[in-house]
């Protein structure tokens, strides 16, 4: 099961510490702390998430893969099915669980246990 599908998605996001999925803007959003940090579209299969600016540069050279429209410019890519591999997208996935939750206060974080 591919991560571009709603199942495989899920069951990968819930492995990620303090993870809570929401129905949002007609995709599946995963949050930590309240905070976006991927998300699967219902109707493409296309996800989003946050990735660190040089990721951001040789990502969005490679084809199925974009700037992610209304998030933030150069931080946040869509990647369509196909553009990557599952375990690529895992890493990055992850990376993006990371780079959010390190953002969160440091009280929100101990209570989170991350």
């Amino acid at each position: 099961m591919t991560l571009h599908q709603r199942d495989g998605f899920t069951r990968f996001v819930s492995t990620l510490p303090a993870v809570t999925l929401h129905e949002q803007w007609e995709a599946l959003v995963a949050k930590v702390g309240g905070k976006v940090f991927c998300l699967c579209g219902d109707s493409s299969g296309d996800l989003v998430f946050k990735v660190g600016e040089i990721a951001f540069d040789g990502l969005t050279e490679l084809e199925g893969i974009a700037q992610a429209a209304y998030f933030a410019k150069r931080q946040w890519v869509r990647v369509s099915p196909g553009a990557l591999e599952d375990e690529l997208l895992q890493g990055y996935i992850a990376q993006s669980h990371r780079l959010v939750a390190d953002k969160l206060t440091r009280k929100l974080r101990a209570e989170l246990g991350l």
